[in-house]
């Protein structure tokens, strides 16, 4: 009971960070509730026991990706004073296409035969994965790892000379 309590706080937490991205007039205010929706996404693998994944999507999504989107934001013009209009012509277009896609995806979710399935994960799924990342895939992880580097140093470059 308190499990289902606390996946609804969440779920609710996540669909408000969702809903204010959309909502927000501010790009710089809705890249936070960005934010506030990938930690709710954390929460709820925390939830799935999955505390690699939950540990990916913090480290991933809200350290470098929400960082990111938000710097180069604060980069590219000045968002802190802009305001854009509430509503726009797209609206009620973008309203219908969402809508629409939601009752088609909960339609689909709902008449879906789930299978849940009997077979354990593997206990040593997060070893396997660390041992094939330092040994078969080395050299596109230390090429990833020299570009992200690169991108670095060029952001601090950039707002350096500003």
């Amino acid at each position: 009971m308190i499990t289902q309590i606390v996946f609804l706080a969440i779920a609710l937490l996540t669909l408000a960070g969702a809903l204010g991205v959309v909502i927000a007039r501010s790009v710089f205010v809705s890249a936070l509730f960005l934010i506030l929706s990938f930690v709710g996404v954390t929460g709820i693998y925390v939830l799935l026991e999955a505390p690699f994944l939950a540990g990916v999507q913090l480290l991933i999504y809200v350290g470098a990706v929400a960082v990111l989107i938000i710097f180069a934001v604060m980069l590219t013009r000045n968002v802190m004073s802009e305001e854009t209009p509430f509503l726009n012509r797209q609206w009620g277009i973008g309203g219908f296409i969402a809508g629409t896609l939601f009752v088609l995806l909960t339609l689909a979710g709902f008449l879906a035969n789930w299978q849940v399935s009997s077979a354990a994960p593997p206990e040593d799924a997060i070893s396997e994965l660390g041992k094939a990342l330092l040994s078969t895939y080395v050299l596109p992880f230390e090429v990833a790892s020299v570009v992200l580097l690169v991108a670095l140093i060029g952001a601090i470059v950039i707002a350096r000379e500003e």
